[in-house]
């Protein structure tokens, strides 16, 4: 495949230090895929404010992304930019705020995060359609992972009449058309992870209905041993934080000898886990 203008600027001018090691990432990140590898993406920080979606949409839709780990609030926050990107309101100069001036913004009903302000009401938006869903499924006995709610939201097409961006540069809504699985370790201390877990404290919900973080890595690990096989499978980590530190430890819980997991102790370190496992059991791990 030709290379665009983009690829080729940046091979003319990225030579050195952090430029260079971009560079590095990006082709080491095509030399997996060609090579028939499989790619895990994690989310971390406030990627989905900051619209990764316009690009990575466009990498999941080209089938470059087979799994992604997130924090709750890029899962979320994906969301709210899709409903209520009009609404935000951008600060540059964020870095001289002072208390008074946070306070102002809060009582305006915006929440900021970095330089840019998200309004509540695009957050009590989504709680309340979610909480239909919530309550459907507790009254069929249902239970879903966090992103499985957010899935049957976006495929329903509800929120389409809303939608304030392009609906192509939401990665949220291309991951659920893909259904690729996603993982959202600590979905509980997200905005609307708090709001599920407020309507369980006033007996509106019980917490069975969401599937667990437990349920998550057990989840993780299975499709882990599955996808291992052939060129394995790269971890591009855009962000540390509790999404890539899930992605490297879900290796923790299990011993991988041939086909058969064997429990491990889990005060076992990654490292003490690796060095005991034989190599030709793992996949290729590769951090960029």
């Amino acid at each position: 495949m030709s290379k665009g203008q983009v690829s080729k600027f940046i091979e003319r001018n990225y030579l050195h230090f952090n430029a260079a090691t971009l560079v590095d990432a990006a082709k080491a990140y095509e030399q997996h895929l060609n090579a028939g590898g499989k790619m895990m993406i994690t989310l971390a920080g406030a990627m989905s404010t900051a619209e990764l979606g316009i690009s990575l949409a466009e990498m999941i839709r080209k089938d470059k992304v087979q799994i992604i780990s997130c924090t709750g609030a890029n899962l979320e926050e994906d969301m709210f930019n899709l409903v209520a990107h009009g609404d935000y309101k951008r600060i540059p100069n964020y870095r001289d705020l002072k208390p008074q001036d946070e306070w102002d913004l809060l009582q305006h009903g915006f929440s900021r995060v970095t330089d840019t302000c998200i309004t509540e009401k695009a957050m009590y938006k989504i709680e309340h359609i979610l909480l239909k869903y919530w309550k459907e499924a507790q009254e069929r006995g249902k239970r879903y992972l966090p992103h499985e709610y957010f899935y049957q939201l976006l495929l329903s097409d509800e929120l389409r009449k809303n939608y304030h961006i392009d609906a192509h540069n939401s990665w949220l809504l291309a991951a659920a058309e893909k259904n690729i699985p996603i993982v959202v370790p600590g979905w509980e201390d997200s905005t609307l992870g708090n709001a599920f877990a407020s309507y369980c404290l006033s007996g509106q919900l019980i917490p069975s209905t969401m599937k667990s973080g437990i349920e998550y890595m057990v989840f993780l690990a299975d499709w882990y041993i599955e996808n291992c096989k052939g060129k394995g499978i790269g971890l591009f980590q855009i962000g540390g934080g509790i999404s890539g530190h899930t992605s490297a430890r879900f290796l923790i819980p299990r011993q991988v000898t041939g086909h058969t997991p064997v429990p491990v102790q889990m005060k076992k370190s990654l490292g003490e886990k690796l060095l005991s496992t034989p190599p030709d059991t793992l996949s290729n791990q590769m951090q960029l």
